[in-house]
């Protein structure tokens, strides 16, 4: 059954077309890998399914997707489109997952304060729990946003640029997360970094203006080029690259994503 259904949907800032023409169907258990140019509309795709920016056509959320008036979708936006200067703790930004619910206008239960103090221990950031935002490097800021987005138990996780800031480290756990969350619900992985992606998700997603869904995790250029998606990527056996615009000589000059 599928969560979300995108008919037809175009969206336009100040006359641009950002998306145009969009049919998309999102099932419990998709792992989409949402990749494209900048500016080609990924982010406009998140903001659309999340009914954050007016568009035309027909959007529709399955009955699935609430419990009673909350929206089970967990959502972890660009760490750029988080105001750090906002006074808040790293807790009570995972708790503000929980709004969407009763919980809006009510003091956090014990559970809830426990859950949440629970997902910062996971992803190594009990220490600065109560530190405030503005306080934290950007990749113990992301890995709060994680906590926030899943903290409700949601039914489709949306993420935009999940691995900017982060370390090494931390996006391999990242990834080994996801797989398990995906187990649970539907996983929307807005990405720049295609070749890794493609080793995680289990289809693609290429946004330019215009959407066209691979219904696998393996592109070649041609298709690429097809759906009117300018990315190239070549695999030197397991290792994904991105191809730099001069490749000059025999050497290589591709750059590891």
């Amino acid at each position: 059954m599928n969560l979300v259904t995108l008919e037809n949907v175009s969206v336009a800032y100040d006359g641009y077309e950002a998306l145009r023409h969009v049919d998309l169907e999102i099932a419990d258990k998709d792992f989409l890998g949402v990749i494209g140019p900048n500016g080609g509309g990924k982010t406009t795709l998140v903001k659309a399914i999340l009914g954050s920016v007016p568009h035309t056509g027909k959007i529709t959320l399955s009955p699935q997707l609430f419990r009673g008036k909350e929206r089970l979708i967990g959502y972890m936006p660009q760490i750029s489109n988080f105001d750090r200067a906002f006074p808040i703790s790293l807790f009570e930004v995972v708790l503000s997952g929980l709004q969407g619910g009763s919980r809006f206008f009510n003091r956090y239960s014990k559970p809830d304060q426990h859950k949440a103090l629970e997902l910062l221990e996971t992803v190594g950031l009990a220490e600065v729990a109560h530190h405030p935002v503005g306080e934290v490097s950007g990749g113990q800021m992301q890995r709060a946003l994680l906590c926030r987005a899943v903290i409700s138990a949601p039914r489709l996780l949306i993420l935009d640029e999940p691995t900017n800031f982060v370390d090494n480290k931390f996006e391999h756990e990242l990834y080994q997360t996801l797989h398990n969350l995906n187990e649970q619900m539907a996983i929307v992985m807005v990405s720049h970094d295609v070749g890794t992606i493609t080793s995680l998700v289990k289809e693609i997603v290429c946004v330019n203006r215009h959407v066209h869904r691979h219904r696998s995790n393996i592109l070649t250029e041609e298709q690429l080029r097809n759906y009117d998606c300018p990315i190239q990527v070549v695999s030197h056996g397991h290792i994904p690259h991105t191809v730099l615009e001069h490749h000059p000589g025999d050497g290589c000059c591709c750059e590891h994503e």
